[in-house]
């Protein structure tokens, strides 16, 4: 994103990268399938036909605590009759009204969907047996003000399993963390637009990437769940965690609100109309190839305070708008990791070693998760660098125009608007090749189509691939990646190929006004 930041650099404050929203899941490992939770009923003496007896029982456990907690802390539980109501309104609201500035704030119940195991007779044995099944249950939501990460909430549901949810916020973490340090800043709802001590927030933002989250979420279920501890504590594994859904920004503070305005329509017209959904499967590390089956779309959506625009990859996506006039905001929001990859230990033909595989929701690769979202990010903002640049078209097409000399040897000069050459820089712009890079093999495959099967016809133009790829180095638009056979554009080079594809496409009327 330094192309990004160099253009704009007289307008920007800084840059802030980390967590927003963070919604974890914690499953009991021996109740979360099928066999064991047929085990734990037999382990705990149930017989199937006293099922309903013994999870209502269970579930009410969970009710009472839920009226114990807000009773000895003197605060509301309140009955939702929809379960779409924003739960999060209701509770800023009652800590609002009340001055609630720590602690429990209310507690919210609702009757909502959920998946359970359940007991029915079998028709062809004519027995009772454990099947999974979808119902309704009674969900308990405990809304309090953290010392650590502000309003925040832990989700119980009431029936078995009995999986918990815990929700926090970042931003909300970082700002108290500033406040703890005494550094100074300027936080509207969940947006800084100014820090401080920029390099230091970062820091204390990074820290949420290596934190003992295990230890911090158990705590949290021993509270709310009656049947972790105590007497009647059940004799189950403990939960496993996982990240449900995580949502990752990176923003570029402005200096005011009018630097933001001045440009965000550029972006956002430049990103309508030169994204294409191979640009924003590369922006988030997936290959276009053959084997990519999914769905990939954008939306654009009109709200008061400006324009967001969001992209669309199967269950992951990307979006930029602007938040509170002076935030340039691009957030990752990954809701399925199994999408991307993540190099572990594995058991290969019985023996151990390393491979890339799909990355797990838990929370042990929570910093490839960060890497992931942090490098898709920074590249749709590489890609938003060409965008803004008010100097004449000659200060790019001159130099490149002329002849130059490199290491002894001339080489010509290249003709930017000649239908040929624009070609090739449009391959060489296809976001396919922005992550890895490209090779010879690749421009020649492109460029050449229909050549692959006659050695002699292949080599030839391998060798024109390799003059040509030697003349756009020798021009600085490309370079070689260090001990591969693969190259990349460089700023200069991106500059100069989406300028002169901008000048191809412009009207006459456009040129003449």
């Amino acid at each position: 994103m330094q192309s990004f930041l160099n253009r704009h650099r007289n307008q920007i404050l800084g840059v802030l990268s980390g967590f927003d929203r963070v919604l974890f899941r914690g499953m009991l490992r021996s109740l979360d399938y099928l066999k064991g939770f047929d085990s734990f009923l037999k382990a705990h003496g149930v017989l199937y036909k006293n099922f309903s007896d013994f999870v209502k029982r269970l579930s009410d456990g969970v009710k009472q605590r839920a009226h114990e907690f807000a009773k000895r802390h003197h605060r509301p539980l309140i009955y939702l009759d929809s379960p779409s109501a924003s739960k999060h309104e209701i509770a800023a609201r009652i800590a609002r009204e009340d001055g609630v500035e720590q602690g429990l704030v209310c507690v919210l119940t609702s009757v909502e969907p959920c998946r359970t195991f359940t007991v029915r007779k079998n028709s062809d044995t004519k027995r009772l047996e454990v099947v999974s099944a979808r119902r309704k249950c009674l969900f308990v939501y405990f809304y309090f003000i953290d010392r650590e990460f502000g309003l925040m909430h832990v989700r119980v549901q009431s029936w078995l399993p009995m999986p918990i949810q815990v929700c926090i916020n970042g931003r909300e973490y970082l700002a108290r963390r500033l406040d703890r340090a005494g550094i100074g800043y300027e936080k509207h709802e969940n947006c800084f637009t100014r820090i401080d001590d920029l390099p230091r927030a970062q820091q204390m933002l990074d820290d949420l990437e290596g934190r003992n989250w295990a230890a911090f979420l158990n705590a949290f279920a021993r509270r709310f769940n009656p049947w972790l501890s105590g007497k009647n504590r059940l004799d189950v594994l403990g939960y496993y965690w996982t990240i449900r859904e995580s949502e990752y920004a990176t923003d570029v503070m402005f200096v005011s609100r009018q630097a933001l305005a001045a440009i965000y329509p550029q972006l956002m017209r430049h990103a309508l109309a030169n994204f294409s959904c191979h640009d924003v499967m590369r922006f988030l590390g997936r290959r276009t190839n053959r084997c990519f089956s999914g769905e990939a779309s954008a939306n654009i959506k009109y709200r008061i305070e400006g324009v967001r625009l969001k992209h669309w990859v199967e269950e992951n996506s990307i979006k930029m708008y602007d938040k509170q006039g002076s935030v340039l905001r691009i957030e990752t929001t990954m809701n399925n990791p199994r999408r991307f990859k993540v190099r572990r230990a594995a058991t290969r033909k019985g023996e151990r070693c390393t491979a890339w595989l799909p990355m797990r929701k838990g929370i042990a690769d929570i910093r490839r998760r960060v890497e992931i979202c942090r490098a898709a990010n920074e590249r749709y903002f590489e890609a938003l660098g060409v965008v803004g640049d008010s100097s004449p078209t000659r200060q790019l097409t001159d130099p490149v125009s002329r002849r130059v000399t490199r290491a002894g040897r001339p080489y010509r000069a290249l003709r930017p608007i000649d239908p040929e050459e624009v070609k090739a820089f449009a391959v060489l712009l296809d976001a396919t090749f922005l992550l890895q890079g490209f090779r010879n093999r690749d421009l020649r495959r492109r460029l050449k189509p229909g050549i692959e099967r006659d050695p002699s016809a292949r080599k030839k133009a391998s060798g024109q691939i390799s003059r040509y790829l030697r003349l756009l180095r020798a021009h600085g638009l490309i370079r070689k990646v260090s001990k591969t056979s693969y190259y990349r554009v460089t700023e200069t080079g991106q500059r100069l190929m989406t300028t002169v594809a901008a000048m191809r496409e412009v009207s006459t009327t456009q040129l003449a006004a």
